[in-house]
């Protein structure tokens, strides 16, 4: 009589691993995702203040060296913020593909599962058919020692 395959529970345990792995990298993209948005937020914030204070501002007042170092640093947050975003689009092209990895993690693991399934089918059907053998025998037996008339 035939009984489940050790193996199965195992390789499920690792398709779930994978799943779980995947998932904390996501969460760690999405984290990341989110840190970047901020800066870019706050990049974008700290140029506009900038611009509206050198609007508003006299340049008599400000001097021609403070003037000079404003529009420098006004060009310096520009260069900050196409970074920011050049990353920030890397990371979400890093966290599409770790969606797709977690996508071919759950695919994995449900196949695995269905093995199991389909073993413990076969386990129980092969269980069935030997009690079928045995239960036939049994009344073959019974029919010849059972007096003929």
């Amino acid at each position: 009589m035939r009984q489940a395959r050790n193996c199965w529970p195992v390789l499920v345990r690792k398709a779930q691993d994978g799943v779980n792995d995947a998932q904390a990298e996501i969460t760690k993209a999405l984290a990341r995702v989110e840190q970047l948005q901020a800066s870019h937020q706050r990049l974008c914030t700290l140029y506009d203040e900038y611009r509206l204070q050198e609007s508003q501002s006299t340049a008599p007042l400000m001097g021609m060296q403070a003037s000079m170092n404003q529009r420098q640093f006004m060009a310096q947050l520009l260069n900050l913020q196409q970074r920011v975003v050049l990353d920030l689009s890397k990371a979400q092209a890093a966290l599409a593909q770790t969606r797709k990895k977690r996508v071919q993690a759950e695919i994995e693991l449900h196949k695995m599962e269905s093995l199991v399934e389909q073993d413990i089918k076969a386990v129980a059907l092969d269980a069935q058919r030997h009690e079928q053998r045995q239960m036939d025998e049994l009344a073959v037996r019974q029919f010849n020692l059972s007096p003929q008339a």
